[in-house]
């Protein structure tokens, strides 16, 4: 069964771009969300990370605050 996974990011945000290189590559789809743009999502990004700094990234419901490869592989499966 696919993941759910949402990437919450701004436009200008390095690590944001790495992490949806690193999505891409690997052929996750995700739905990403500009928290710069887009207040409520902004608000509840913070409500699940418990802080503002991008990326953060949901995979149903576990979170990942930054972008940290080996989570990402352990969470999404990918060796």
């Amino acid at each position: 069964m696919a993941k759910q996974v949402l990437l919450y990011k701004t436009f200008s945000c390095p690590w944001c771009h790495k992490t949806a290189e690193f999505l891409d590559k690997h052929k996750i789809k995700y739905k990403a969300i500009d928290v710069g743009e887009d207040e409520k999502a902004a608000e509840k990004m913070v409500e699940i990370s418990g802080q503002r700094g991008v990326p953060v990234i949901d995979i149903d419901g576990k979170i990942i605050v930054g972008f940290d490869e080996p989570k990402l592989k352990k969470l999404l499966r990918i060796k």
